[in-house]
């Protein structure tokens, strides 16, 4: 006889995963001969630089490289880690107590709720926003405030709007630019407000930095990390996955405050084995390529860019160029639903976008382009929409 298996309350309160949905109903066109442009989820198209995959080829050769790896990483990695930082945003980090090494940032993200937040404790979510934040929270029984990212704001929270018994009783504050859905940049000055208001609610920043090396026309995406004050209230989450396009190898790492790091490292240490070393090796050469490797990634992505931003332009939409990330944020251009436009974007052109309000209810009346597209490919979808 069978037994009755019932998933726990927790993962009841979050919502199907959204590119798995979308992932479904690709693959029924698929099967139907289908030829989509697929523009949904942000997995860079673009191979991971060659002297990368050289070092991982030489490293997993390397019988020392077979066994397991240190919980918070190679020190060898976490220098790089540090001297990348020095030379990025003239920070100094040090490499044993302010830096560990992540199976990719999304683990580190999920992890350090765990560490950080007690049942009943709130969070404060921005809206929309990466899914992770929320089901991070969620797992550790946390409870997620949500702070609207509105258009006319910069997509930026706006902090004093929070009440203060919100603020009082929450413990951290998530925080990601550029933005992933909406490719939102932020100041140096703003990083400033939010120091503030964590240190006058006794607040946890946790900052995700993952797409600080996709930038346009000469933007430089700063770290919270520049200002003195940050490393006292913060932690920053960074990936190699956008910037080198090693996503499927899941390399990251996180920065900032030794305690916040400890704790992390402790949650870790429970949970996982580290990262494979060899893949550490390679994520050492691609921080020592440093802009290098990235200066060419950075241009192809503006080429498209321009190219998806001109063509929608001339069909009537209404887009504003990103700054950073390779995502636009694009609302949408007739009174639907961004799921319902987003079906109709796929079932009748063969067009593939992610509905804005898949990152959270804010994201309605957008959808989210990325740019892990070829140029003709992108020239293809315009023509498609034209007709």
């Amino acid at each position: 006889m069978s037994i009755n298996i019932e998933k726990t309350k927790r993962l009841s309160q979050l919502p199907p995963y959204l590119f798995t949905q979308l992932n479904r109903e690709k693959e029924k066109l698929k099967e139907k001969g289908w030829d989509l442009i697929d523009f949904g989820v942000g997995d860079p198209d673009l191979p991971t630089p060659l002297p990368i995959v050289n070092r991982i080829i030489k490293a997993c050769q390397n019988p020392k490289n077979h066994r397991y790896p240190s919980y918070e990483g190679l020190i060898s990695f976490r220098e790089a880690v540090s001297k990348w930082y020095q030379r990025r945003f003239g920070v100094t980090l040090d490499p044993q107590r302010e830096v560990i090494t992540l199976i990719g940032s999304k683990e580190g993200i999920a992890h350090i709720c765990l560490g950080l937040l007690n049942p009943g404790d709130i969070a404060l979510i921005p809206d929309p926003a990466y899914p992770v934040y929320k089901a991070g929270v969620i797992f550790a029984g946390g409870k997620p405030f949500y702070l609207p990212l509105r258009e006319e704001n910069g997509f930026l929270p706006v902090l004093d709007t929070i009440p203060e018994h919100i603020a009082r009783s929450s413990k951290i504050i998530w925080i990601n630019y550029p933005n992933n859905p909406t490719a939102a940049t932020a100041t140096v000055e703003f990083f400033h407000q939010v120091i503030d208001f964590a240190q006058k609610f006794n607040l946890i920043i946790c900052h995700d930095l993952a797409y600080s090396e996709i930038s346009f026309d000469g933007y430089q995406p700063p770290s919270l990390l520049q200002i003195k004050e940050g490393k006292e209230v913060g932690i920053e989450f960074h990936s190699l996955s956008k910037s080198f396009n090693m996503t499927g190898w899941r390399i990251g790492f996180a920065v900032g405050n030794t305690k916040i790091i400890q704790i992390l490292r402790e949650v870790k240490t429970n949970v996982d084995s580290g990262v494979f070393q060899a893949i550490q090796e390679a994520g050492i050469e691609a921080l020592q390529m440093d802009g290098k490797a990235t200066r060419e990634i950075k241009k192809i992505y503006q080429r498209r860019r321009d190219i998806l931003v001109d063509g929608l332009r001339k069909l009537g939409w209404k887009v504003n160029p990103p700054q950073a990330t390779f995502y636009v944020w694009v609302k949408v251009p007739e009174k639907k639903s961004s799921l319902k436009f987003t079906l109709e974007l796929l079932i009748k052109y063969g067009i593939v976008v992610t509905p804005g309000v898949g990152f959270g209810p804010s994201g309605e009346g957008y959808i989210r382009i990325a740019l892990t597209v070829e140029e003709e490919k992108i020239k293809e979808a315009i023509q498609r929409l034209k007709k």
